[in-house]
């Protein structure tokens, strides 16, 4: 009999194999799909030789996370690549802000009027930022707060809804980037601990910025792939698990799926039904004929672009998504390029690129062109740099990775007190009804991203629960 079975090869179910398996338990993984990688993968999707990334690509919690920080991930392939700006902001008139690594430089391109308020806002927390994350990314049940105080001060700043915390600022360039922050998980600006989200972003790009993998976020998983089969443990892909009976007998079973899948398979019937999801996104991913035609050169340098004319444009695009059930006419948009410090990802001068919006959950109309005319806006050109396009809607991003429901990315709204309290109010999230059954997916603390933690926190409940057995 195994120790432990995982279902679902995405990174939290790898880092959850991987952290059993480093403690001397047995391990096997069961992938539905023919290779592993869940929301962390790499395909040419639109051109031979064009290496496109489906869903995560830009990583500032994986560079960040302290389950990837602590495995030897580099020995396995793993080399994080660091963009010279690790995002910028663009804005019609040609101007951008940016997200440097220096706060300084940060700060500078707020203008003077905000400068002083943004250094206030993060010098207090990046000297602490290693243990801080660690407290945050942890639960009390899985790890005691090394540094309670600062964990305290976070949380009074975090925890109101970002548009308090945007109060600080007179002028649009810091509101608008801080807007775009809050929105990389898709949640409304109003929402409780939104500015803790925003934060977050910010302060892992002024510590270790947001690299991209080589070669595409494929190497994360790879990675874990491989350092997971010289501790032994094993991986079978192309294997769909529809109930229980199909998995070995194990001593303990944890699931990298969403809670909806898990409470089918289980037989665990409506014990999720509360569990919310979010709205969808509509991703193009795109081959070009040369690099974006940017008009801030500021976006030509970084690795990610935000794409929002002001705060209150970003604010619109949300509130249509996610309360009005319309897909907006100007979206707010996150887009990546890799190719601005990987080469590996494209034919010599040719680039892959990135861009979603935010739809309703389920939508099944067409954004490509709002966003095309979005792109437009900020660089001029662009639809004439296109060579191919491959487009996903809500039901092909579901249909591609079953965890995301609707066309959710995140694995469940991060909305209300589901933002703290996923998937249900427990103080141990990753349990079930069953003693022997574990969820540890990104519909668990601390939620969406490619960063393991998730699956390092069940790992610890698991373990707990194998040594009282």
């Amino acid at each position: 009999m195994l120790d432990a079975v995982v279902v679902g090869a995405g990174p939290n179910g790898l880092t959850a194999a991987v952290e059993l398996a480093r403690r001397g338990f047995s391990v096997a993984v069961f992938e539905a799909r023919d290779t592993v990688g869940g929301g962390a993968r790499t395909e040419e999707l639109t051109l031979p030789g064009f290496r496109h990334d489906p869903c995560s690509s830009a990583h500032p919690l994986g560079i960040n996370s302290p389950a990837f920080r602590a495995l030897p991930l580099e020995r396995y392939g793993l080399e994080w690549l660091q963009p010279e700006l690790p995002m910028a902001h663009p804005f019609t008139d040609g101007s951008a802000a940016v997200l440097s690594r220096s706060v300084a430089e940060t700060a500078a391109s707020f203008g003077p009027r905000d400068a002083g308020a943004y250094r206030r806002l993060v010098e207090p927390f990046l000297p602490k930022w290693d243990t801080l994350t660690r407290d945050f990314m942890s639960l009390p049940g899985t790890a005691l707060p090394r540094d309670p105080v600062t964990l305290a001060r976070f949380g009074l700043v975090g925890l109101p809804p970002s548009t308090w915390l945007t109060r600080r600022f007179r002028d649009e360039p810091a509101k608008t980037l801080f807007a775009g922050l809050v929105a990389h998980v898709m949640a409304p600006l109003s929402g409780v601990a939104t500015g803790a989200i925003g934060l977050v972003f910010a302060l892992a790009a002024h510590a270790r910025g947001w690299p991209v993998a080589r070669g595409g976020s494929q190497s994360i998983s790879d990675a874990l792939t491989a350092y997971l089969k010289d501790l032994d443990g094993v991986v079978h892909t192309d294997y769909e698990v529809k109930r229980l009976d199909d998995l070995p007998p194990a001593r303990a079973y944890i699931f990298d799926t969403s809670p909806t899948a898990l409470a089918r398979i289980a037989g665990f019937g409506r014990y999720y039904e509360g569990y919310r999801y979010g709205p969808g996104v509509f991703k193009v991913d795109y081959a070009l004929d040369g690099p974006v035609p940017w008009t801030a050169p500021e976006a030509r340098a970084a690795g990610t672009v935000q794409i929002g004319a002001d705060s209150a444009e970003i604010g619109t695009a949300l509130r249509d998504a996610s309360r009005e059930g319309r897909a907006p006419e100007r979206p707010f948009m996150i887009t990546v390029q890799p190719g601005v410090v990987d080469p590996t990802r494209a034919p010599e001068g040719k680039h892959v690129f990135w861009a979603y919006g935010h739809v309703p959950s389920g939508w099944t109309g067409d954004l490509t062109g709002a966003m095309e005319r979005q792109l437009e806006r900020f660089a001029p050109g662009f639809r004439d740099r296109v060579l191919a396009r491959a487009t996903a809607g809500p039901p092909e991003i579901a249909a591609r990775n079953h965890n995301y429901i609707g066309g959710d990315i995140g694995s469940g709204a991060v909305s209300g007190l589901q933002t703290l309290l996923r998937p249900k109010l427990s103080l141990s999230p990753y349990s079930t009804p069953h003693p022997a059954i574990f969820i540890c997916s990104s519909a668990t603390p601390p939620g969406p991203g490619v960063h393991g933690m998730s699956g390092h926190n069940a790992a610890k409940a698991v373990w707990k629960r194998l040594r009282q057995t």
